[in-house]
């Protein structure tokens, strides 16, 4: 990315389950969920938004192969998107186990986003 002109971070949980794709798009969906950016016509090369880019780094406690990558980027509308999977977030005990939810321990998902966007 030549220029970065926005950086927002998001968490996303899982509370039962324990999806990793899913924790991962919440993760996205609260890092830009809360913002407007009405002048990044005015910044973007020709006013272009398929010109935009969107980098998003994942920290994924677990399961990182899991991600579904395909998933998280239909989250962002414009531009090209690139995800990066790492290390991080965090796994914890939701304090219930419920096989009828998916469950297969009592442990929520946590995952944390970095997304950037520029050109």
């Amino acid at each position: 990315m030549e220029r970065v002109v926005f950086i927002e971070v998001g968490t996303g949980i899982d509370l039962h389950g324990q999806d990793v794709t899913q924790a991962s798009v919440r993760a996205c969906h609260d890092a830009i969920g809360h913002n407007s950016m009405p002048g990044i016509l005015a910044i973007l090369p020709d006013g272009d938004l398929g010109r935009q880019k969107v980098e998003v780094t994942l920290g994924v406690p677990f399961r990182r192969d899991e991600v579904d990558l395909e998933r998280v980027k239909a989250v962002f509308p414009y531009g090209t998107v690139s995800v990066q999977v790492v290390p991080g977030g965090l796994v914890a005990s939701s304090g219930i186990l419920l096989t009828d939810q998916g469950d297969v321990s009592d442990e929520m998902v946590i995952v944390n986003a970095v997304v950037s966007v520029g050109y």
